[in-house]
């Protein structure tokens, strides 16, 4: 157990190589977000919070004729997102820094962001702000997480604010709960934006041992583990999955996983 903490602890409190496991479910929103971006031939398009680079890439493939720049305030995923093979593509660039401070060197006709506002605090704020940079016939795309009430992230915030853990992860910041459709429309409107907001709860149907675990071992879980000395974040790791795999019964085909998700699509007119 020693050692699948230290293997999941990864290089740093992000690792890109146990984010990118369950690929698959990861992108999906993603791409089901960018499919109602109906840009056709912006100049340049940002991703914040753009993680490994994999989808940032995806982007350039999407529209070949912009220049797609990425952001991201982990160290380790830009270093991953830069090693990528696409990284050589001209058009494609890296960058290291808060999404919550971004501010546009130029026109930007396409703002993405994917599962990132709910590590944002006021991430409502951050939203509007991002909003009122969208030029005319600009997008703003925002996909983010709501699965705060569901028993994976429950568990995680109870242990985190028991008496045991309290002291040793006072301070530490866990994903936040997405707010209603309504209110990102009604945000995002305000500003002079024609908005698309929606939600959707996917059911994925995730396999192996304990991989309820395996994936918010990926992300909510990492600033825990991040905080803890090996010794006490197996321990941690230990009563987590105790809690989350009653939670999450395996079938014969699998554990279903249902992930809420809130999209809001908006463009300038």
């Amino acid at each position: 157990m020693y050692l699948d903490v230290e293997k999941k602890l990864g290089r740093g409190m992000w690792d890109p190589d146990e984010y990118r496991r369950f690929g698959d479910e990861r992108s999906r929103p993603f791409f089901d977000l960018v499919a109602r971006v109906a840009a056709e031939a912006p100049r340049v398009v940002m991703d914040l919070g753009c993680g490994p680079g994999t989808l940032t890439a995806a982007l350039a493939h999407r529209w070949p004729g912009a220049e797609v720049r990425g952001l991201d305030s982990s160290a380790e995923m830009i270093g991953a997102a830069r090693a990528l093979p696409a990284g050589g593509d001209r058009r494609l660039s890296f960058a290291l820094g808060d999404v919550r401070d971004w501010t546009p060197d130029g026109a930007v006709d396409v703002i993405i962001s994917n599962a990132v506002l709910h590590w944002v605090p006021d991430h409502l704020a951050v939203l509007a702000r991002w909003a009122g940079f969208v030029p005319g016939g600009g997008w703003l795309a925002v996909q983010i997480p709501g699965n705060a009430d569901q028993p994976g992230q429950r568990a995680l915030r109870e242990l985190a604010d028991s008496d045991r853990w309290r002291p040793l992860l006072a301070g530490v910041q866990l994903p936040r709960q997405a707010a209603a459709p309504a209110e990102y429309l009604d945000l995002v409107a305000r500003v002079g934006l024609k908005v698309d907001a929606w939600e959707t709860t996917y059911l994925h149907v995730l396999h192996g041992d304990d991989p309820v675990v395996d994936w918010y071992a990926g992300t909510g879980l990492r600033p825990v583990l991040a905080a803890l000395p090996p010794d006490r974040a197996a321990e941690f790791l230990d009563e987590y999955r105790a809690r989350v795999s009653e939670a999450y019964p395996a079938a014969s085909y699998g554990t279903v996983f249902p992930f809420r998700r809130v999209f809001v699509v908006a463009v300038r007119r």
